[in-house]
């Protein structure tokens, strides 16, 4: 099972945040409402559920995805709808009728979620156009996921592989990392993640995002493919530093020059097939 994470995309002004649940996407419906009314999220979500035309939607997904869904409880709720009585949160949607379609989440991301397919039913009915915008960039950052992907599946196909790829004619002046200063070999790094960033990079995360404030992601997200080739090896080699005791400092010397190394075995060689393909 993938990791499950949180993103979030902008709908004309409106944060909508996705959830990974389980290898499939879950949009917020909260954020969805707050379109058309941020004080009153829950109320828009719970007449939307009371709808007998949503219920019959959520219903026929339940049934077609879901093979613990309880068709006997959701009849008897269904019977309910158009009543003034009626009444239906996510909570006993969930709970009565066995639904997974509609999930509520605590925290950071609290609020009610809901798959895809019905989160885009929901912002049918909150605004037609809503709707479309959300689709739209919903699409644009699976898009770029794939990207991702497809970058992180050519990075695992170059290490099988030992294929390198040359990105720039300067490659060998811009990539070669520079050996750390004394005072940053005695800096007590508060994460290991800094200690390899440091080693290879030159800078902390926390560097790097204060001198490039206009750039999304992180250094790493930045980096070449013959630096993340190097930043592998030096995770790999920092593990057996940390098991044979040795101080951080030290870690963080050692790290530096293999890196320098690498980086110099890696231009040569293209280097090199640079010179080939001129002849």
């Amino acid at each position: 099972m993938k990791k499950n994470s949180d993103t979030t995309i902008n709908v004309r002004g409106t944060r909508i945040t996705v959830i990974r649940r389980q290898d499939e996407d879950f949009i917020s419906l909260t954020d969805i409402a707050k379109s058309r009314n941020p004080e009153h999220t829950d109320d828009l979500i719970r007449n939307w559920l009371r709808n007998r035309n949503t219920l019959e939607f959520l219903g026929i997904w339940e049934q077609l995805h879901n093979p613990g869904f309880n068709p006997v409880e959701f009849d008897g709720i269904k019977k309910q709808a158009g009543l003034n009585s009626f009444t239906l949160t996510p909570k006993q949607w969930i709970d009565q009728a066995g639904a997974i379609g509609i999930v509520s989440k605590a925290g950071r991301y609290g609020g009610t979620y809901a798959h895809t397919d019905v989160a885009f039913e929901f912002a049918s009915w909150i605004s037609v156009e809503f709707k479309l915008y959300l689709i739209k960039e919903f699409q644009r950052l699976k898009e770029d996921e794939n990207r991702r992907l497809s970058l992180a599946w050519n990075l695992n196909r170059m290490l099988a592989k030992i294929n390198y790829r040359i990105h720039t004619d300067a490659i060998q002046t811009h990539l070669i990392p520079k050996e750390v200063t004394a005072k940053q070999a005695a800096f007590a790094y508060a994460e290991e993640a800094d200690l390899l960033n440091v080693s290879l990079f030159g800078q902390t995360a926390r560097e790097w995002r204060d001198a490039n404030l206009g750039k999304d992601g992180n250094m790493r997200d930045h980096a070449s493919l013959e630096q993340l080739l190097v930043l592998a090896n030096l995770e790999n080699m920092n593990a057996e530093f940390i098991h044979m005791g040795l101080p951080q400092g030290d870690r963080l010397k050692r790290l530096n020059q293999i890196a320098i190394r690498q980086m110099q075995t890696l231009t040569a060689r293209i280097a090199k097939q640079l010179g080939r393909g001129q002849k």
